[in-house]
């Protein structure tokens, strides 16, 4: 599989403060890749780097294979980008901001580029509604669309369902798979909205200090899961003595909510109520669990 962009040992510090720290990071033809991060941890700096609104300190970034900075440079003619937020003009509408792009850009056939696009974004119907008065999620999408005017095989989004509602969320979902399916466009999404972006990505990294922690696919992060059995009681002390002694499993007490994650299969949970019952313990909840991407991510980050 072809490699779209190859990242080694990126560095960017502002004044003193270190942002990235000798960062590695591959992303391959066909991915949808989340770049998953905390507020602050440096997302926004490296896809500005990546598209060269910074410059690094130190390290090395290709895109499509390309060698040197001329050569990469050369090769953001394939790339889109929204970062932070879309660049649009508030008087205009959303087909004269694309029909302006189109101009600065030469693009032919500018009315069916813009058609099309608008249609694909679900933005055909805006008529004569200017971008002030776009909702949020209206406006995302008509980044999108800017940056799909000249039909790239990068597409890179900058935390791109802040401030969405739940609907506005499921149409970015939706669109984004179509972009990934249909035209075969590699995608990389920045969020630490990791629900969201556990649904759409098939590949992770995990950006913490301004380092890759982590990178896995989906399916990996799957495989190396656990799966485990929360059991919530208000006699955690008593109760982890019995899983000790008695049922011989391994256990997490949790701080929150009187909870216990054992570490363990959903056939066992029969046999947990038995011993905790004999004990005469008060069991509030018992139900059985898998981890989800934010908790791996805390684990990680911690």
């Amino acid at each position: 599989m072809k490699t779209v962009l190859e990242i080694h040992g990126l560095s960017k510090q502002f004044g003193k403060q270190p942002i990235l720290q000798d960062l590695n990071l591959s992303v391959k033809e066909g991915d949808i890749y989340g770049l998953i991060g905390k507020n602050g941890a440096g997302k926004t700096t490296l896809i500005k780097i990546i598209t060269q609104l910074l410059s690094a300190d130190y390290g090395t970034i290709s895109l499509f294979s390309s060698q040197g900075y001329k050569e990469c440079t050369k090769a953001l003619s394939r790339v889109g980008s929204v970062i932070e937020s879309p660049v649009a003009h508030n008087h205009l509408t959303a087909y004269q901001n694309l029909k302006y792009y189109c101009t600065i850009r030469h693009i032919p056939n500018a009315d069916q580029v813009i058609q099309e696009t608008l249609k694909y974004v679900g933005l055909s119907d805006t008529g004569r509604k200017v971008f002030r008065d776009f909702s949020l999620g209206m406006k995302q999408r008509l980044g999108i669309a800017i940056a799909l005017l000249s039909k790239p095989d990068f597409l890179i989004l900058d935390e791109p369902i802040n401030g969405l509602d739940p609907i506005g969320i499921k149409e970015f979902r939706q669109m984004i798979q179509r972009l990934n399916q249909e035209l075969g466009m590699t995608i990389l999404i920045s969020s630490h909205i990791l629900s969201e972006l556990y649904l759409v990505a098939n590949r992770f990294g995990i950006l913490d200090q301004g380092k890759i922690i982590r990178e896995i696919s989906k399916a990996e992060f799957e495989t190396l899961n656990e799966d485990y059995i929360v059991l919530k009681t208000s006699e955690k002390e008593k109760a982890s003595q019995i899983l000790k002694d008695k049922v011989r499993l391994e256990f997490k007490v949790v701080n929150s909510d009187n909870e216990i994650h054992i570490f363990s299969h959903e056939q066992d949970v029969k046999r947990i109520l038995k011993e905790l019952t004999l004990a005469d313990v008060a069991v509030d909840e018992i139900y059985y669990a898998r981890q989800n991407l934010e908790e791996y991510f805390t684990q990680l980050v911690k």
